[in-house]
């Protein structure tokens, strides 16, 4: 038989409470919609109602937004229901369409349930934080914990600790075998004790939780730790410092009977994969059906204005460093391909009669959504790079070739932070590494929407952007 992974998701107990008011709320707001627009409730408007509902609960479920309050900040359960709620419609409203069921629903109603059940479902999680919170400042259903080691990461965590109350947990204190003179920080005041004193502790019930924040190279100290916690009730967690930053999102996996921790694996996998990718397909879809007259008007300028092809195809890396081949509006008189490609740059002579207005508002990105259709491409990612800068700036830039880990993007959260254009500095690669990272490590379909809405305000054009 085989052998269960040893690390679980912690469950919330609240769960089908949840669960239940979600599916109330949901249900209230289509009656509200319907009564409010004088809309009869028949057969359609039943399924439309129950596909919702399944769409809805299918997305919460597949993405655990119902798992305890004290693994995540508010904002973050938050996020996580606005974007099940946002895609659930988007679904919704897609299936509506290919059905060609359009003209039956009334897209007020359709709109007014939606806003509504987005202020139903955020109000009453906020009202529920704000009972948490009142409660917790009063000590109820506070959960008390200790960290052993007063390094960075321990800071860190007592910073977390503090800034999201309705976690319920209350921190007692540091603990650390070091000399108080050898330790340096803010925090010190805070130091109760040595490390033998909290086992103590926690072996008589006085703490529920111990945060392990010791460098990995204790590792004889942390293991003679968890030895002598053995006999106890308390709940252990190790906080670790190696790599840390650098881990791409530290994913619980096993090989057989061994559990291991991912460092360098894409976080977009499994029901993750398969919600964007779904995203993609279904935004792609739509964006080239809207922007079709675009394209050909765009298509029309640069056959008129310039000889050579409409759309350039450039080797990019694509998921995995494997070659794609990538679509833009010709832009330039030059196509090049080759070991060696120059970037543009501003008032660049190669640049056709309207290539500079195309490469200023992206509007040469816009063929990009077929690469997005077929698979070579996300809507939301990396940018992807000419191969030649990427044999240039992996030689260079640390950690640079993690940018693969996902498929790249039109658009991205590097490029809606200004971080676009020419990368005349190592700094500014650099720069545009970081914030692609970032992204990666922690991904989510809420994400990935507040990014699109980004571009379309800010991210088209800029100052770097020629």
């Amino acid at each position: 038989m085989d052998k269960p992974s040893n690390f679980h998701v912690a469950r919330n107990g609240l769960a089908f409470a949840f669960r239940l008011a979600d599916v109330s709320f949901l249900i209230a707001a289509f009656f509200i919609m319907l009564s409010f627009h004088e809309v009869a409730f028949d057969r359609e408007y039943f399924l439309l109602l129950m596909a919702e509902l399944f769409f809805y609960l299918y997305l919460a479920e597949s993405i655990s937004i119902y798992r305890s309050w004290r693994l995540s900040s508010f904002l973050y359960v938050l996020g996580l229901m606005s974007t099940v709620l946002v895609v659930s419609f988007f679904i919704l409203i897609t299936a509506v369409f290919l059905f060609k069921q359009g003209d039956y629903y009334s897209r007020v109603v359709m709109f007014g349930w939606f806003s509504l059940s987005m202020l139903l479902l955020v109000g009453w999680r906020l009202l529920v934080r704000i009972v948490k919170r009142s409660m917790r400042r009063n000590g109820y259903s506070l959960q008390k914990v200790a960290i052993i080691g007063m390094t960075q990461s321990g800071t860190n965590l007592y910073q977390e600790l503090n800034e999201n109350i309705e976690l319920g947990l209350q921190c007692v204190g540091f603990y650390d075998d070091r000399e108080p003179e050898r330790i340096n920080g803010e925090y010190l005041k805070l130091l109760n004790g040595s490390i033998d004193k909290v086992v103590a502790m926690a072996k008589k019930g006085e703490v529920k939780k111990l945060y392990i924040c010791l460098p990995m190279l204790a590792e004889k100290r942390i293991s003679n730790i968890i030895h002598q916690l053995g006999d106890s009730t308390v709940d252990v967690l190790i906080l670790p410092d190696f790599l840390l930053k650098n881990l791409m999102h530290a994913r619980i996996g096993h090989v057989g009977d061994l559990d291991t921790i991912s460092v360098f694996e894409s976080p977009v996998h499994g029901m993750k994969n398969f919600y964007k990718r779904t995203f993609d397909i279904l935004f792609s879809s739509l964006a080239i059906i809207a922007i079709s007259p675009v394209l050909m008007v765009i298509a029309i300028a640069i056959k008129l204005t310039s000889p050579g092809a409409v759309i350039f195809k450039q080797d990019r890396y694509g998921l995995g460093g494997e070659r794609i081949k990538v679509f833009k509006f010709r832009s330039m008189t030059v196509t090049e391909n080759a070991a060696k490609v120059t970037q543009a740059t501003k008032n660049d002579s190669r640049l056709t009669s309207i290539g500079g207005f195309l490469r200023r508002t992206s509007l040469d990105e816009l063929p990009q959504f077929f690469n997005v259709l077929l698979g070579t491409m996300s809507v939301v990612g990396p940018r992807p790079h000419a191969v030649a800068h990427n044999e240039e700036y992996r030689q260079l830039v640390a950690y640079y070739m993690l940018r693969h880990k996902v498929r790249p993007g039109i658009t991205g959260w590097a490029q809606v932070n200004g971080w676009r254009g020419e990368t005349d500095t190592i700094d500014k690669m650099e720069k545009r590494v970081e914030y692609d990272l970032a992204y990666i490590r922690h991904w989510s379909l809420w994400w990935d929407v507040k990014i699109i809405f980004k571009t379309v305000f800010k991210g088209f054009t800029g100052n770097n952007a020629y």
